[in-house]
C-alpha cells in the first residue's frame, strides 16, 4: 500500500524579499506607479531607509502582489508530475503544502521546480521549516494538525496554536488587573471566541477543554489577587452571581438600565460544525450558483443550539 508522504513548505521573509525587478515585469498594471510605491522607502525615528526588496507588510496591495507572485506555483508543479503520482497542491498566502504517492516524487522533481520556481522571483525556502514527512506522523498547517490514523484524517488544533492562545488569554488577564470585571470579560472574550470559530470545524473538543481550564485557572488567579482577603465562597458568588454552569460573570446594566449578566465565553459550548466543502464547479453570479450559495450565507448568518446538527448537512451543500 502506498502511502502519502507530505512536503510542508514555508518561505523565508516572503514579503521583504520579492524581487521588485520581477514584480515590475510581470504584474499587470502602472509599472511607474507601481515602482514608485516599491521603492518608496519607510520613515523610521526620523530617518529614511530605502526599500530595495520586498513589498511593505501591512501594505493594502502587499497581499495582493504576493498571491500573484505565486500564483503560478501550482501549474509548475503539475507539469512535471503525472496523475499517478497522487500530486495535490494546497496554499494559503506564503504556506503551502505538497502531498504525492512516494518521497521520491517530491525529493527529485516537485522540490526542484519549487526551489527554481522561487528563485526567479527572488524567494528562498526555509530550510528549518520545510521538510517531508509521513502523513501518519502529523504536520502543522495554518494551526492545525494533521495527522493520518488508519483510513482517517484527523485535524485538531496544533500544540503552537494551543500555546498561542494561552499567551494571549495570559497577556490580556494581565493587563486587565485594576480593572472592572467587565472590562475583562468584554476585553477577553473577542480573543477566546475568535479562537474557538477558527477551529470549531476540526476534532478540538479536547483542546478547547485543555485551553478553557487553563483560562478558568487564570480568570480564578485574577479574582483571589483582585479580593486577596475574601473567602473562596465569597469570590465564587461574586463571580458567579446566577450560578450559571460555573462560568466567570457579572452583572452589568443594559442601555435600557436593565441588568444583564455578561459571561466570559466558554469554549465548550461553542458548536462543532464539520466544514462542507464548496462544489469545486460553483459559480456565485449565474442565476443557478445563488441558489447553490444563497443556504450557505443564510445558515452562517444565523446561530443554533448546541449540539445540533447543521441543516446544511442534510441538503448536501
Amino acid at each position: 500500500m502506498r502511502r502519502i508522504q507530505v512536503l510542508e513548505g514555508d518561505l523565508k521573509s516572503c514579503f521583504d524579499q520579492i524581487s521588485h525587478d520581477w514584480l515590475l515585469q510581470h504584474i499587470p498594471m502602472d509599472r511607474e506607479g507601481l515602482r514608485k510605491w516599491l521603492r518608496a522607502g519607510y520613515l523610521e525615528k526620523g530617518r529614511l531607509y530605502p526599500t530595495e526588496a520586498g513589498t511593505p507588510q501591512g501594505g493594502l496591495a502587499s497581499p495582493l502582489l504576493a498571491n500573484m507572485t505565486l500564483d503560478q506555483l501550482e501549474p509548475a508543479i503539475r507539469a512535471v508530475v503525472h496523475r499517478r503520482d497522487k500530486v495535490n497542491f494546497v496554499r494559503y498566502a506564503d504556506d503551502f503544502m505538497v502531498t504525492a504517492a512516494r518521497r521520491e516524487i517530491l525529493e527529485e522533481r516537485i522540490k526542484p521546480v519549487i526551489v527554481a520556481f522561487l528563485r526567479e522571483r527572488g524567494l528562498r525556502l526555509s530550510e528549518e521549516k520545510t521538510r517531508i514527512i509521513h502523513i501518519e506522523e502529523g504536520f502543522d498547517f495554518l494551526g492545525h494538525n494533521l495527522r493520518k490514523r488508519g483510513k482517517k484524517l484527523l485535524i485538531t488544533p496544533s500544540h503552537k496554536a494551543m500555546a498561542g492562545i494561552k499567551d494571549k488569554a495570559r497577556q490580556c488577564i494581565r493587563r486587565c488587573r485594576g480593572l472592572t470585571t467587565e472590562v475583562l470579560i468584554r476585553t477577553l472574550n473577542p480573543i477566546l471566541r475568535g479562537w474557538a470559530n477558527y477551529h470549531r470545524y476540526s476534532v478540538a473538543r479536547e483542546a478547547f477543554y485543555q485551553v478553557q481550564r487553563y483560562v478558568n485557572d487564570l480568570l480564578w488567579r485574577w479574582a483571589r489577587r483582585r479580593h486577596s482577603n475574601k473567602s473562596y465562597t465569597w469570590i465564587r458568588r461574586k463571580y458567579n452571581p446566577a450560578a450559571s454552569e460555573g462560568a466567570f460573570s457579572t452583572w452589568v446594566r443594559t442601555r435600557e438600565g436593565k441588568p444583564r449578566l455578561l459571561k466570559a465565553w466558554n469554549l465548550l459550548q461553542t458548536v462543532m460544525e464539520r466544514h462542507i466543502k464548496v462544489k469545486a464547479e460553483a459559480n456565485p453570479y449565474p442565476p443557478d450558483g445563488v441558489k447553490y450559495f444563497e443556504p450557505r450565507r443564510s445558515f452562517a448568518r444565523r446561530g443554533y443550539p448546541v449540539g445540533n446538527r447543521s441543516p446544511l448537512a442534510a441538503t448536501g451543500v
